[in-house]
């Protein structure tokens, strides 16, 4: 592919200057920058609990929060494509591009399906370059266990990037290292192929990387990140009982727990809590308010004017979601954010009355999870939100996914122990509210395997988990047909085409997915 030519093997020190990082114990999120420049990647000194690889491993973290990795494109394509979201904003903004990720199917031509190919691969480069770095640079001096921790990060973000491409287009090339353009055009593997070799390289983390790190580094990735990914691996292939296994790894840690409450998980200053294993880290001020963190938020902020013009308004929580909820669940105010009406004043999570929109935006609803501190947008002098995290993993998934691969292995005492983990969701939900969200009693597997799918939709919700999922419990067709997207076909739209540009540029060694 031409995507992954060996220009990438030089990285330029423009590139690495924005990558340098304050270690000070006041820093918040270890991807903090300094000036670009302070630096030469051959004198870059190693702090305190870094190392001779770190100058490459935080290329890849960095990368993390490129717009086409977690912003547009993953918005688009895990969110708005699925049941519980609609585009939102007006008819016609984003284009045929976005519109027909939500409304299907979707062109071999989307430049967004081509933008989350070449982003994931990039990202993919990134960590071949960390591997690169310790299997032949003999200029980097480097211990055995430098070179093994350097690695496991490298391939967690590698099976994650890989996890990425092959639910999103199933049938991709597996790249292990870095390639010379004679090499570059690489057939496509098998779903099957490409989930072993995930397997593989989160495993390999798993086994290497630290429970936690030191809080100058807070946000690098740990085992219960790679073991949490891993369930999720294992769950989406049906791999019951190896997803329980490492879904009870980081439930056992001691490093995670529910103690955080729904409603401030969400919050700046919930960043990062108890609640979270893989989180993205994005960072703002009133100097540098984009550079250094990442578009996710902005992407679906309010779509309004003055203090209120807070985005694009994309991702809006879709009928068929806002239906989904039991009678008074705390979640879905949290979740949900309604505009003012000409009868109704709104408010929101920080008591500021909100507006009422215009005609051509009737009643709009906005994800509420990504709504910003009005102290924050004070300090950052921007209402834009580059400075909010991006939640990938929560340790209430990785509860529900030990519940429903416990479930799942099924005999009595799995299926208890499946409803008490999903009861423990529950009761963080509901908080000090009487008389809502009542504990599941059950002991039958099918009642069960409902009210944990229900959990994960609601506990979950806008997310990014819940295409995915309908997927993997084959409910696709069913679930897209009860929210009005009529035009879904599962047997084309579970995955997006392979993007045409690349198959052009392998010659025709790429092929297309089935329906397009």
């Amino acid at each position: 592919m031409k995507t992954l030519n060996t220009t990438y093997r030089n990285i330029s020190i423009a590139i690495m200057g924005i990558l340098l990082i304050s270690t000070a114990s006041s820093c918040k999120k270890f991807l903090d920058t300094q000036k670009q420049g302070v630096y030469r990647t051959d004198d870059y000194p190693y702090p305190g609990n870094s190392g001779p690889y770190d100058l490459y491993i935080y290329s890849a973290y960095n990368f993390l929060r490129d717009y086409n990795v977690h912003a547009d494109g993953f918005v688009v394509a895990t969110s708005i494509r699925s049941d519980d979201a609609e585009k939102g904003s007006t008819p016609s903004d984003g284009g045929a591009d976005v519109i027909s990720m939500d409304n299907f199917p979707v062109s071999s031509s989307s430049s967004r399906a081509n933008s989350l190919w070449v982003a994931y691969y990039g990202l993919i480069n990134r960590a071949n370059t960390v591997m690169d770095k310790i299997n032949n640079d003999p200029k980097i001096e480097a211990t055995d266990q430098q070179k093994t921790a350097a690695a496991a990060e490298a391939r967690f973000i590698r099976g994650y990037a890989y996890f990425m491409l092959v639910r999103l287009y199933g049938r991709v090339p597996l790249v292990d290292r870095l390639l010379s353009v004679e090499e570059s055009n690489v057939p496509q593997s098998s779903p099957e192929q490409v989930y072993a070799f995930i397997e593989q390289d989160l495993q390999f983390a798993a086994s290497n990387l630290p429970p936690s790190w030191p809080s100058a580094f807070v946000g690098r990735i740990t085992s219960g990140a790679a073991n949490g990914i891993l369930a999720k691996v294992y769950l989406t292939q049906k791999k019951w009982a190896a997803a329980m296994q490492s879904a009870n790894l980081v439930m056992t840690s001691g490093q995670y727990d529910l103690s955080t409450p729904y409603d401030k998980i969400f919050r700046e200053d919930g960043e990062n809590s108890k609640e979270s294993v893989f989180e993205i880290q994005a960072t703002a001020s009133a100097e540098e308010k984009e550079k250094n963190g990442c578009q996710y938020t902005s992407i679906q902020g309010l779509r309004g004017q003055g203090n209120f013009n807070m985005g694009w308004g994309w991702n809006m929580p879709s009928a068929a979601l806002e239906a989904a909820y039991e009678p008074n669940d705390p979640r879905k105010a949290r979740t949900i954010l309604y505009s003012s009406t000409t009868t109704t004043t709104n408010m929101s999570i920080y008591g500021e009355p909100l507006p009422i929109y215009p005609t051509i935006l009737p009643n709009p609803k906005y994800n509420n999870k990504v709504y910003t501190s009005p102290s924050y947008r004070s300090k950052v002098s921007s209402n834009m939100g580059y400075w909010m995290n991006v939640r990938i993993l929560r340790y209430a998934d990785v509860v529900l996914m030990y519940a429903e691969a416990a479930n799942e292995v099924g005999g009595a005492d799995n299926i208890s122990k499946a409803v008490a983990a999903l009861n423990t969701v529950r009761k963080r939900a509901r908080g000090t509210a009487s008389g809502v969200l009542p504990d599941v009693v059950t002991t039958d597997q099918a009642v069960a395997r409902t009210a944990i799918r229900q959990e994960r939709r609601i506990e979950l919700a806008m997310e990014h988990d819940r295409f995915f999922d309908i997927v993997r419990w084959g409910i696709s067709g069913e679930a897209m047909a009860a929210a009005g997207k009529t035009a879904f076909s599962p047997s084309r739209d579970n995955l997006l085409p392979i993007p045409l540009v690349q198959i052009d540029l392998s010659k025709n060694v790429l092929t297309q997915n089935f329906g397009y």
